[in-house]
């Protein structure tokens, strides 16, 4: 009997190496369980990786939202756009400040935020009246900032990438260079998680990266408390401040965000096979490309520089082939029952029809398994069963 057959196989997982172990092992032992130099050295790799000046490091994508709102002074006078399918943090960060949300339709063929539609959304109202637009790069697809930044500057607002699913992926711009996903060039902040579905992943965890320097000290205010030490920037009186090194200053309302070191020192080690890993993702790709292409499975738009965080086709019968994959052991998921139909939004008047592009997506939608570690004889019997069912 084919061992795969009684094998869990699921939508995505981590993949915990020797290598990676050693290192949280040498941070558990060494004097520094947080707040140590492992988080300084995660957040300078992680830069350097995605090509941006500044890395935030903090305990979780959802974090990483809410610090990028409150960065941006969103409070109950803001208004943000963002995409509709997509986690609900993506929206949440807003509501978090009191900000209202707004949503836009999606692009039927891949999926991402609809820059006709919310430049549709952007001309229906004054200028000034939206602060903010939160693109995600969904399922790994970048999305093309050069043409938000543009739009955005047009209205004046402010760019947070949520590029959760995308660490590695890229766009092509005007000029035909790739710009990778949160590298700072066009967004003003951006915002990864390391959820052990992520690329890479240390449990809980997060960043933000960003090149702007004003915005970066502010973070890092943000994430411990709104408390500094740092003299430099001491406000209160030199009388005040002149007691001992024990000093510090609580500037602003801040939170605990802080990652721990021993996360950061296990992020650290599964960054450095970030490359490899993104590249056996878009092989996997390949092979569900080319085994669906000719059968009735609709299959995602190939998009140059997709980091492949999830893998999601389109099926007539989704429950069907849901349940049937389940009775085989493969516990696909749905990534995501849209954000304005969910009780919490439709208080605020969102309702059933306004989005039709995301609505028809989500009633089609399914993440077959999609994760670096899956072997091709799982990936044939993944193959295999989907096609068994649709035929």
């Amino acid at each position: 009997m084919n061992d795969t057959k009684n094998k869990v196989i699921p939508y995505g997982r981590q993949t915990i190496t020797d290598a990676d172990i050693e290192a949280v092992v040498t941070v558990l032992k060494s004097d520094y369980l947080t707040q140590g130099p492992s988080i300084a050295e995660f957040e300078k790799k992680f830069a350097e990786y995605v090509g941006a000046k500044y890395a935030v490091a903090l305990a979780n994508g959802t974090a990483a939202l809410h610090l990028c709102a409150m960065a941006l002074d969103v409070d109950s006078t803001t208004r943000v756009i963002t995409t509709p399918i997509t986690f609900a943090a993506s929206a949440n960060c807003v509501r978090y400040c009191g900000g209202e949300v707004f949503f836009a339709d999606i692009d039927p063929d891949i999926f991402l935020l609809d820059i006709d539609s919310v430049r549709a959304l952007l001309e229906k109202y004054p200028k000034g009246y939206f602060k903010g637009i939160i693109p995600v790069d969904f399922a790994g697809n970048a999305v093309d900032l050069e043409a938000y930044r543009k739009l955005a500057d047009e209205y004046g607002c402010w760019i947070i990438e949520d590029a959760c699913h995308a660490p590695g992926g890229y766009f092509i711009d005007s000029n035909n260079h790739q710009q990778k996903c949160g590298n700072g060039a066009f967004a003003d902040l951006a915002i990864f998680s390391f959820h052990p579905v992520k690329h890479i992943a240390t449990g809980e965890g997060g960043m933000i990266t960003t090149n702007d320097k004003f915005l970066y000290d502010k973070l890092n205010l943000l994430r411990t408390h709104g408390i500094t030490k740092d003299a430099s920037k001491f406000i209160n009186s030199a009388e005040e401040v002149a007691q001992g090194g024990w000093y510090y200053e609580m500037q602003e309302l801040g939170y605990n965000y802080r990652l721990t070191d021993f996360q950061a020192a296990l992020g650290i080690s599964q960054l450095t096979r970030a490359d490899e890993n993104l590249a056996r993702r878009r092989t996997l790709a390949k092979q569900y490309d080319k085994a669906f292409v000719n059968s009735s499975v609709v299959i995602p738009s190939i998009k140059k520089g997709n980091a492949y965080h999830l893998y999601v086709i389109q099926v007539a019968d989704r429950l069907g082939l849901y349940n049937h994959l389940r009775q085989h052991n493969i516990f696909a998921q749905v990534h995501y029952v849209p954000c304005h139909l969910m009780p919490y939004y439709k208080q605020f008047g969102f309702k059933k029809g306004d989005f039709p592009n995301a609505e028809l997506y989500y009633e089609n939608c399914l993440s077959i398994p999609m994760y670096h570690s899956l072997t091709d004889e799982d990936q044939q019997f993944v193959i295999d069963t989907v096609l068994g069912f649709v035929k």
